[in-house]
């Protein structure tokens, strides 16, 4: 190495320095920073450089700062991006479970098998009391309470299938917004890339966005060019390179529309080309299906539907061969609109005893056989309140079993952000070292350029002055 040469090898070990000095700066003030990737800088050293001259061993010429590479994981970055997709899926089904199995109140006075209980024992009352004002109005207040239940009961599933569809638009007005982003960001990333510029902070937003639309939509990362990404939803990209692709959701408004439609997502620009997506939109789609596909909002909803037509059937039924006190025959108890029962609500015909057939016309006014038979349906196999009780019971297990894959869900996504953080996030001790490492090579590399510094004064303005 000559003696001019080190100048420039000490120069390279400065700018080398002070280019980790700002890379660990970088990490340091980003700490805290959600979804920063630490980095370091990259150096290699320079070889010698010989010519027909050279001769012997001969020193390289410093070092090079190559870039400065993020520390990420891809296989760690593709683990976080599927558990997330599944945990989105479960997480909203669950949410939406636990909801409807609150509305449900069982067990509890305020459920329906409370309400039938005391509608049973009512009828029973006015069995022993034919004809009698204070049985009969107890009975007819207990029924209206049961018949507002299944009401109640209907118009809060109703409620639940349009608090999912508002959010499933919304999630869907989410997506694109996000997608264009990820598209811009590849844009910038591409620009930066080709100008030789460290793009490592967009990619760290770009990655950031990209496993929220994991979550969201169950999106996939492909590679692509020039260091952007492709992001795939269903084999079709809802963003390619610098381009993105907007979804939206298609189908009925409300829960009257789903009973035969449904919801589905398509893309914006390919209509009635369909979407399954996984992820939250997933997860918001399955909740909005019709019952016959399963979609437990609307099973629920029909179920209500169920109850009050069997209900009204069963005890119109048995009042129908019966008489009142004055001799009245072929009453209903309950009226209804067919199809829609708990929809537009059962109506309670009697408004007094005269309007209750309590027993056989050829037994007497002091019959009260027909009222015990109306009784006794809630006790037996195949009645209203069997169907409700095991409907109860498969909507619990049901609601379970979402919790408990939710929870599964949510434990894997977040131990596979721990993994991720352990690799990419920044480590204060490590920090520290390097801080130290690049100041002493600093302080090392300025000594080493004085003392060539101080060797070239001497040779050039002292030499030859000996014995002068």
């Amino acid at each position: 190495m000559s003696t001019f040469s080190g100048l420039n090898t000490a120069y390279t070990g400065l700018t080398a320095a002070r280019r980790g000095l700002d890379v660990v700066g970088q990490n340091i003030v980003n700490a805290n920073v959600d979804g920063y990737t630490r980095q370091r800088v990259t150096l290699s050293s320079v070889p010698a450089v010989g010519n027909r001259f050279s001769t012997g061993a001969a020193s390289g010429e410093g070092v090079s700062v190559d870039g400065v590479a993020r520390l990420g994981d891809v296989m760690l970055d593709n683990q976080v991006r599927s558990t997330a997709n599944a945990f989105g899926f479960a997480n909203v089904r669950a949410t939406s479970f636990a909801k409807l199995e609150s509305s449900l109140r069982e067990p509890g006075d305020e459920g329906l098998s409370a309400r039938f209980d005391a509608f049973a024992g009512a009828w029973q009352e006015v069995a022993n009391q034919p004809g009698e004002a204070a049985p009969a109005a107890v009975l007819i207040n207990e029924a209206k309470a049961l018949a507002g239940r299944i009401a109640t009961g209907y118009d809060e599933a109703v409620g639940e299938w349009s608090r999912v569809r508002g959010d499933l638009d919304g999630l869907v007005a989410e997506v694109n917004a996000t997608a264009a982003s990820v598209a811009d960001l590849n844009a910038q990333i591409r620009k930066g890339t080709a100008q030789g510029v460290s793009v490592n902070e967009l990619v760290d937003q770009r990655d950031r966005l990209a496993a929220g639309l994991a979550e969201l939509t169950g999106a996939s990362v492909r590679s692509g060019e020039d260091g952007m990404i492709d992001l795939v939803v269903d084999g079709n990209s809802l963003v390619a390179g610098a381009k993105s692709s907007a979804m939206v959701a298609v189908g009925a408004p409300s829960m009257t529309g789903a009973a035969t439609a449904g919801v589905h997502l398509e893309w914006a620009a390919l209509p009635g080309t369909t979407v399954s997506a996984g992820g939250e939109a997933g997860g918001l789609v399955s909740l909005l299906a019709n019952a016959a596909d399963g979609g437990p909002i609307a099973k629920a909803a029909e179920q209500y539907n169920a109850l009050a037509t069997k209900l009204a059937d069963s005890v119109n039924q048995l009042h129908a061969t019966g008489s009142t006190t004055g001799g009245a025959t072929g009453l209903d108890f309950f009226a209804f609109t067919a199809g829609a029962p708990a929809a537009t609500g059962l109506t309670v015909v009697p408004t007094s005893a005269a309007g209750i057939a309590t027993g056989a016309a050829a037994n007497g006014a002091a019959d009260g056989s027909v009222a015990a038979g109306i009784a006794g349906l809630f006790g037996r196999p195949g009645s209203v309140a069997k169907d409700w009780s095991d409907f109860v019971t498969t909507f619990a297990a049901s609601s379970k079993a979402a919790t408990t894959t939710a929870k599964g869900a949510e434990t894997a996504a977040s131990n596979a952000l721990g993994a991720q953080a352990a690799g990419a996030s920044v480590d204060m001790d490590e920090e520290n070292v390097n801080l130290l490492m690049y100041q002493q090579a600093y302080q090392a590399s300025a000594r080493v350029l004085s003392a060539v510094d101080e060797a070239l004064d001497t040779l050039i303005n002292r030499t030859g002055l000996v014995g002068r």
